[in-house]
C-alpha cells in the first residue's frame, strides 16, 4: 500500500469511518474503518465487489450521508458537525456529481439542466445561463442547449450531466459508474472528456467496477467487506531529473 500523501494540498481526510446500518435486529457495517486522503488533483478510482462499501464510501464523500463514527473532512471542514443546510451549500459549491443514470430534469433543455446548481446557489439570471452554456460549449453541445433529454443521445445526455457537474467550478468531481449505461465507443468518449477534467486541474474520483476504466484513474482504491484492501498507483514514478 502506497504510503498516505503529505498534509499539503490535501483536500480529503478519511479517518477510521464507519458506518453501520440497523437492518431489524441485524446490523451490517457498510464501512468497517476505512481511512483515505485525497490530493488536491488527484485521479482516484474506487473499485469493489457488490457490498464492498464503495457506494456508502462515495455517498459519505459527495456529503449524500455521514459516517456512525470515525472523521471526514473536505478542504479542512469536518463534514459530520455540519447540519443539513450546510450540507446542501457543499453539496451545491464544492461538489459536482456525474450519474450513470444521468438524472437530469426530462422537461427541462439542456441549458435550464445545467444552470440548476446556479440557480441553487442564488446566481443572476444572465450570469448563469452565460457560464452554462460556456459549459455546454467544453463538452461539444453548444449547438443542443435548448434540446430536451428524450432529444439527445445517453452520450449526449452524459455530457449535459458532465457541464452540470462542472457549472459551479467545484473543488470535487465525483462520477458514479459515468459509462454503466452508456455504449462502449459513447464510454470511451465520456472517459476522455473526464480524463480532460483532471487534466484541467480537477480533483477526480470516479466508483466503477470495470477495470478498463479504472485504470484511466493515477490510483486505485480497492474496497471489500467494508475495508481498504488495496491502494495503489497505476503511473509509475517520474524518472530523477537528469
Amino acid at each position: 500500500m502506497n504510503a498516505p500523501p503529505s498534509a499539503n494540498g490535501v483536500l480529503i481526510e478519511i479517518s477510521d469511518v464507519r458506518k453501520i446500518y440497523e437492518m431489524g435486529s441485524t446490523a451490517v457495517n457498510a464501512l468497517d474503518g476505512v481511512s483515505l486522503r485525497v490530493q488536491k488533483g488527484e485521479y482516484l478510482a474506487i473499485m469493489g465487489p457488490s457490498g464492498s462499501g464503495k457506494s456508502t464510501l462515495m455517498n459519505i464523500v459527495g456529503c449524500l450521508d455521514t459516517p456512525t463514527s470515525g472523521s471526514y473532512k473536505l478542504r479542512g471542514t469536518e463534514i459530520r458537525d455540519r447540519d443539513d443546510d450546510e450540507l446542501a451549500r457543499i453539496r451545491n459549491q464544492e461538489i459536482g456529481f456525474i450519474f450513470q443514470t444521468f438524472n437530469l430534469l426530462p422537461r427541462a433543455d439542456a441549458l435550464h439542466n445545467v444552470e440548476l446548481p446556479l440557480i441553487y446557489a442564488g446566481r443572476p439570471a444572465k450570469e448563469r445561463r452565460e457560464r452554462a452554456r460556456s459549459m455546454l460549449q467544453m463538452v461539444g453541445l453548444g449547438d443542443r442547449t435548448h434540446h430536451r433529454p428524450n432529444e439527445l443521445s445517453g452520450g449526449q445526455r452524459q455530457r449535459v450531466a458532465v457541464a452540470r457537474a462542472l457549472v459551479n467550478g467545484p473543488s470535487l468531481v465525483l462520477a458514479d459508474e459515468p459509462t454503466g449505461n452508456l455504449d462502449s465507443k459513447t464510454g470511451l468518449e465520456i472517459m476522455a472528456l473526464l480524463d480532460d477534467i483532471h487534466k484541467r486541474g480537477n480533483t477526480v474520483i470516479l466508483v466503477t467496477h470495470e477495470e478498463e476504466i479504472a485504470a484511466r484513474a493515477h490510483r486505485v482504491v480497492r474496497l471489500r467487506d467494508g475495508r481498504i484492501e488495496s491502494d495503489r498507483s497505476t503511473r509509475a514514478a517520474a524518472p530523477p531529473p537528469a
